[in-house]
């Protein structure tokens, strides 16, 4: 195991235990798993974003600190967040593909499912002689419309 994955099961676990939110000292984090505090930048950058479901505020100076706290509990919730506010109206390949693992990882969405919205996004689905804007834009459709196919399918599934 790599130690950003170490790093964020470390704070997983934290996360879990605390409930909804956490408070860290990067100096301290990086003590105890023997790294430069620009690591433990790297898996709060790339691991706890509003797209996973966190939002992380800091306070720097001698009693700074790192607040994590779990903005997104339901998979509804983080499906709802990522149609309205992460999507927007153009979407291009690569962050496509990037929300399919992170959703399937989160498991808001299940593995078939996440592949099943890569494929139909990918850029093998969208290849036509169209300008790539107008791909981007059709992505974004696309993946808005099968997210949203998704969550109704699992608020059926969950009320009856």
């Amino acid at each position: 195991m790599r130690l950003s994955d170490t790093i964020e099961s470390f704070i997983k676990q934290m996360l879990q235990e605390e409930q909804a939110e956490v408070e860290l000292k990067r100096n301290e984090l990086a003590e105890y798993f023997h790294c430069a505090p620009s690591q433990i930048n790297y898996v709060l950058a790339t691991r706890f974003t509003p797209d996973h479901g966190y939002m992380t505020s800091s306070q720097r100076g001698g009693g700074g600190y790192i607040r994590i706290v779990r903005v997104c509990r339901s998979a509804n919730d983080r499906l709802a967040y990522l149609i309205r506010e992460r999507i927007g109206d153009s979407l291009d390949a690569q962050s496509a593909q990037a929300l399919c693992v992170q959703l399937a990882e989160s498991q808001a969405i299940t593995l078939p499912e996440a592949r099943l919205i890569a494929a139909a996004v990918s850029p093998q689905a969208l290849a036509a002689p169209i300008p790539e804007a107008v791909k981007d834009v059709l992505r974004a459709k696309i993946f808005k419309t099968m997210l949203l196919t998704v969550a109704q399918q699992k608020n059926q599934s969950a009320n009856g």
